[in-house]
């Protein structure tokens, strides 16, 4: 019997410096952080938390976590 795996819920985490702090527009796009994609929110709550430690003194600096498996599939 072969045993199943867990389901595979893939979230990028990235980040960046935003042009302003009310909105979600990066100052440079060419200079995103791409920290990585993770096959668990828990993984990836993780990474976005360590990079956001990073760089709390920047107040322009934020990362996010794209959960990629809702736009994978949006029906579910």
């Amino acid at each position: 019997m072969q045993e199943e795996k867990p389901k595979q819920l893939l979230h990028l985490v990235f980040g960046g410096e935003l042009s302003d702090i009310s909105s979600v527009q990066f100052k440079d796009l060419e200079g995103l952080d791409i920290v990585g994609i993770f096959p668990d929110y828990a993984s990836a709550l993780a990474a976005w938390r360590s990079k956001a430690q990073q760089t709390v003194d920047n107040a322009t600096m934020r990362y996010f976590i794209v959960h990629m498996h809702r736009l994978l599939d949006p029906q579910k």
